[in-house]
């Protein structure tokens, strides 16, 4: 008979941090998702310093414009499980969103003080595949 101890500390699957690719090999993500994550991490993280030296279509593909985050923004987020991130960003923008669309109709450019909520979309679109890509390869799913 085996001895079980239920207050010992969990063991895990170790995967080499050295190795990206076995790691991302290993998420519960679909092949799309798994391609954007090789092609982030070979750009080098989430700061991206060897951005440049990617092919075109690789670039486009894993930083391309993510149309449901534009869509539906937090609640893209929330389903991705990354509600904390999205509700920061959604604060974040509604405050900049906000005092430049006070200040707009004060100057009275009212029209372009409308448009300031396209801005918000965008930004989630463009942040969605980095964010994702730091929840589930780096483990980092926080306020910021």
């Amino acid at each position: 008979m085996t001895t079980h101890n239920p207050y010992a500390t969990p063991q895990a699957a170790v995967v080499e941090a050295d190795n990206p690719e076995q790691l991302i090999a290993n998420l519960p993500v679909s092949a799309k998702w798994q391609a954007r994550f090789r092609a982030i991490a070979r750009a080098g993280g989430p700061k991206m310093p060897h951005y440049k030296e990617l092919p075109a279509a690789e670039r486009r593909a894993a930083f391309g414009f993510n149309i449901l985050a534009f869509l539906f923004g937090p609640l893209y987020y929330a389903c991705k499980g990354m509600w904390k991130k999205g509700l920061a960003l959604f604060l974040a923008c509604a405050v900049v969103v906000i005092s430049l669309g006070i200040g707009l109709d004060y100057l009275g450019y009212e029209k372009l003080a409308n448009a300031l909520g396209y801005g918000v979309g965008a930004v989630f679109a463009v942040r969605a595949n980095i964010d994702y890509y730091k929840k589930m390869v780096l483990g980092d799913n926080g306020w910021w």
